[in-house]
């Protein structure tokens, strides 16, 4: 049989063939898929639940005219194998290759870069409302999971949609299963009524009705089984928010799939319509199947057994400490309990779940609600622990100011995946928290330079209770130190000396710490001794020990994994308010470049921000070797 995949470069080629044919591709494309991922890792599960939806969207759609946004993107995959992308696939998630998500920068067919849930519809919804005010009648489509319809956004978006009128199209991928289990009612409503038997029974006896019929009756028969729809499912739902609901139709039968999309494409309807497609995460794929998680992400594997190649660690997880630290912390305390958004493997939180399932909660993808639910907890004299990745506490910003920090209330906040992460790029870097939580007043900053600090930071939160704190720490694995017992906690912004010099004090806050001490060593031997300081504190500063190192060294530079107005230019005012600059110090602040640094290994993206040691090195000798003379002693000087 030839391969008719081969063929396909862009949806134009796509659209050459006979409908008959799209089964085939469909096929291919998934084999494909599974070849892919097997050599770069990613998101699997997703893509391979969309095949067929996404050969039916690009063969029905004349993209990219027609846009097609993909939320979170997760499983974008297959769109970019036909979207002129092919001959680059295998670079997914490499350094300078393709991202594992959508993105403007990368194709015309990526008309809204996403890898956030929840954006899709108003993303979409803006878009539609542009084109309606140009006078431009193309389609504008927007593929929402299950699991990402739970977050308020979508509904906030529908609600404007429907208010507005405008010709969207929004896609629900029903496959039961985000990346944990779907959670809250509406995913309950979604799953049961949506699809329930009770519809489907009226509704095959509703088309034998009106199959007996003459056109005319068929035509009221029609209208009373719209009527029956909104009663019986959850149509009433979308109706309610200005949708035409069509559903729930196989998102795998790929020629159904095309009449559908075909009759709604050439419908004179006004406003918004939300097709409900039924599939099966990780589809076509038996180890997939199989799995719990659908093959959500996978490193490389065995394509014939499904085994995935992990690197072995003799050190345990930054994660994994996190959790098993709390729940030594939560057998002697029962007031502690377990926040979560959607990511309870990610935080290590369905371990905490295994031991205490009633004091954890996973609210779903709804990151705003975590923090305020967090609040009133706290409020109660409960002690919340809001796992949370930093670059998705980014979502909840007015609520971590707001509903904690102005009542001062004591929220934990578990920052994971802190700094760079590698393969999945900006959308997912831990890049602002230092910054965005240490302007708070009285909020407490820690970062952990090791998993031990992590397990005394952890310790130490517990009995923080009167104001909120966060201690952050990045993904992957810790040093290998011995960790200590839960009792040792530390004081309150009090920083430790690492290493004591003379010429030069290096001021780390955060992982970076090792980079530190390979740089002292290196700068040794050169002659230049090295004072090192974990800062362990961005708020509140050790300002007694930062001023004492600052006056006894010709050079301080501090050190950090985030971007400007982090810990850097906290230490920064702190020395100008004192005065220290006035003594002639020389200062510097490395920090994350004023930029979105794209995929690679997370050694490589600290190379390109100018973190690693070697940029320390020179960093220091560079410093060192500078000689500015201010302009008025310049004068003095030629007079």
């Amino acid at each position: 049989m030839v391969r008719l995949i081969k063929q396909i470069n862009f949806p134009s080629d796509l659209r050459k063939l006979k409908k008959e044919n799209l089964k085939q591709i469909s096929d291919e494309l998934r084999d494909e898929l599974i070849e892919v991922v097997s050599e770069t890792g990613g998101h699997l599960g997703a893509g391979l639940g969309v095949v067929e939806l996404t050969v039916a969207l690009h063969y029905v759609f004349e993209t990219p005219k027609d846009k097609l946004v993909w939320d979170v993107s997760h499983q974008c995959y297959p769109h970019k194998i036909i979207t002129g992308r092919r001959d680059r696939i295998k670079t997914l998630r490499k350094g300078g290759g393709l991202s594992g998500f959508t993105k403007r920068a990368e194709s015309e067919y990526d008309p809204f870069g996403a890898a956030h849930s929840s954006t899709s519809i108003s993303s979409t919804l803006g878009i539609a409302v542009a084109k309606k005010l140009s006078n431009n009648n193309n389609n504008v489509i927007a593929v929402i999971g299950d699991g990402a319809l739970s977050a308020g956004m979508a509904y906030e978006a529908m609600n404007n949609a429907g208010a507005l009128k405008s010709n969207l199209i929004v896609i629900l991928n029903d496959n039961d299963m985000s990346i944990a289990r779907p959670v809250g009612a509406m995913s309950n409503y979604l799953a049961k009524l949506l699809s329930g038997k009770l519809y489907f029974s009226f509704r095959e006896t509703i088309k034998m009705i009106i199959s007996a019929f003459s056109k005319r009756f068929s035509q009221k028969a029609g209208k009373a089984e719209d009527l029956l729809r909104n009663i019986v499912t959850g149509g009433t739902l979308f109706s309610e928010l200005g949708f035409y609901y069509v559903g729930p139709i196989d998102g795998h039968d790929v020629e159904n799939l095309v009449q559908i999309f075909e009759n709604v494409k050439n419908s004179k309807h006004k406003g918004p319509v939300l097709i409900h497609v039924r599939t099966q995460k990780g589809k076509g794929y038996k180890p997939a199947e199989a799995s719990g998680d659908k093959y959500h992400g996978v490193s490389k594997f065995n394509v014939s057994t499904g085994e995935q190649s992990k690197q072995k660690s003799n050190t345990p997880s930054y994660t994994k400490v996190f959790a098993e630290t709390l729940i030594k912390h939560a057998e002697q305390d029962t007031k502690i309990v377990g926040i979560t958004g959607a990511m309870p493997s990610g935080t290590g939180l369905n371990l905490f779940e295994k031991k205490f399932p009633e004091r954890t909660f996973d609210v779903g993808i709804a990151e705003q609600h975590a923090v305020t639910f967090a609040a009133g907890l706290a409020t109660e004299g409960y002690k919340p622990y809001a796992a949370i990745y930093s670059t998705f506490l980014q979502r909840a910003y007015d609520q971590v100011v707001h509903d904690v920090a102005i009542q001062s209330l004591p929220v934990r906040f578990a920052i994971d995946r802190a700094g760079l992460v590698g393969a999945d790029g900006p959308t997912h870097a831990g890049s602002f928290d230092i910054t965005y939580l240490s302007t708070l007043p009285n909020f407490i900053v820690m970062a952990a330079s090791d998993e031990a600090e992590l397990v005394r930071m952890i310790n130490t939160s517990v009995n923080i209770n009167d104001r909120p704190s966060a201690f952050r720490y990045p993904r992957g694995n810790g040093t290998g130190v011995q960790l200590p017992s839960i009792k040792d906690v530390l004081q309150i912004g009090k920083a430790r000396i690492i290493k004591e010099g003379k010429k030069v004090a290096l001021l780390n806050f955060g992982t970076r710490l090792e980079e530190c001490k390979k740089a002292s060593e290196k700068l040794n031997l050169k002659g230049i001794e090295c004072t090192i300081v974990d800062a362990r504190f961005a708020k509140p500063l050790d300002e007694k020990l930062i001023i004492e190192v600052a006056t006894n060294h010709e050079v301080l530079i501090s050190i950090e994994e985030g971007s400007i107005g982090g810990f850097g230019s906290h230490v920064m005012q702190l020395l100008s308010d004192r005065g220290v600059f006035d003594t002639g110090l020389k200062f510097r602040s490395m920090i994350l470049p004023d930029i979105f640094i794209d995929q690679d290994t997370p050694k490589k993206m600290y190379e390109t921000a100018g973190l690693d040691s070697l940029s320390i090195i020179n960093k220091v000798e560079e410093t060192l070797n500078s000689n500015i003379i201010l302009a008025k002693n310049k004068n003095k000087i030629s007079n």
